[in-house]
């Protein structure tokens, strides 16, 4: 099995401007105008806000590189904020002076003001947005009709953005009133409008490729004043993914994502606090294959080799 990488050296010249649960961002050298950052996909993984003391191989490239493949498909549509993904390659041209582990795993972005809001789309009734609506016929707030079942498909697609909190606080449900509120009336319209294009647009191609997007967030930043696409777009990480072929409602589905790790977290009698208990090999390497399988199924390829 692929090494893990859990932690990133920064890079040669480049100093570290923020460490996410997943995602190492560095301040690029030669870059005068300080508008060029590099993401790293590590290959850690979290669950309940909990980051595992395991990673998940390959996991990183996974996420960079379906990140990729949604920004190329959709910047004509809605801006986002990629140059391109760091290869063996093109480290030189770009001025990353960078250990191989970084390749295929990275990649190179404009900088952006973030936006302080998840926006999160729900194409189907499941997770949160299930438990929701058992207790109160609701999503976000929003009354459904009656009698839907687990994992439906929604009648339409829901924008329901929640607050973007720093650990150890939690995300939190947001109305669309409280988002016009953080952000002003038009950029949250902006945010409402893009979300659902590029949800809408990626189910649809995803389901042609067997999978379906049951939900999803994206993040956004301003960038030259314009609200854009940043982070990461449509991955495993961030999205609910089932393969087309064993969807059936009325019950929980298997998955492309980490839903199986957070099922077996919640069966295993954890509290959800730290330190997490040590996740099982096996348990390792089936969330590794499923990553590597969305991103075949996905894209019609096997995940590159970084090192080419």
């Amino acid at each position: 099995m692929a090494q893990v990488m859990l932690e990133s050296r920064p890079p040669a010249g480049a100093t570290r401007a923020h460490r996410g649960k997943v995602r190492d961002i560095y301040a690029l050298p030669g870059n005068a105008a300080g508008d060029r950052l590099l993401l790293v996909a590590t290959d850690r993984v979290s669950a309940f806000d909990v980051v595992m003391d395991a990673g998940i191989p390959r996991k990183g490239e996974v996420l960079t590189r379906i990140s990729a493949y949604w920004f190329d498909r959709t910047a004509a549509v809605v801006p986002n904020h990629m140059i391109t993904v760091l290869e063996a390659g093109n480290a030189r041209a770009l001025g990353v002076d960078a250990d191989p582990s970084f390749y295929g795993r990275s990649m190179v972005v404009r900088r952006a003001e973030p936006l302080k809001v998840e926006c999160v789309v729900r194409g189907y009734l499941a997770g949160s947005g299930w438990a929701e609506y058992r207790e109160r016929g609701t999503v976000n707030g929003e009354r459904l009709p009656a009698g839907l079942r687990q994992c439906e498909q929604l009648p339409e697609p829901l924008f329901t953005p929640t607050t973007k909190a720093e650990p150890p606080a939690h995300d939190a449900p947001m109305s669309y009133e409280q988002v016009a509120a953080a952000v002003g009336a038009e950029t949250a319209n902006v945010l409402k409008l893009r979300s659902l294009a590029l949800y809408s647009y990626a189910a649809g191609l995803a389901a042609e490729h067997g999978i379906i997007i049951a939900d999803t967030k994206f993040e956004f930043g301003l960038l030259d004043g314009e609200v854009t696409l940043i982070d990461e777009a449509l991955t495993p990480d961030s999205s609910r993914f089932w393969p087309v072929a064993r969807y059936a409602p009325g019950r929980d589905q298997p998955s492309f994502d980490k839903q199986p790790l957070r099922d077996w977290l919640a069966a295993s009698g954890w509290d959800r606090n730290p330190p997490p208990p040590a996740l099982p090999a096996e348990l390792v390497r089936a969330t590794s294959e499923r990553y590597i399988e969305a991103y075949r199924l996905l894209t019609g390829a096997p995940l590159p080799d970084p090192s080419a």
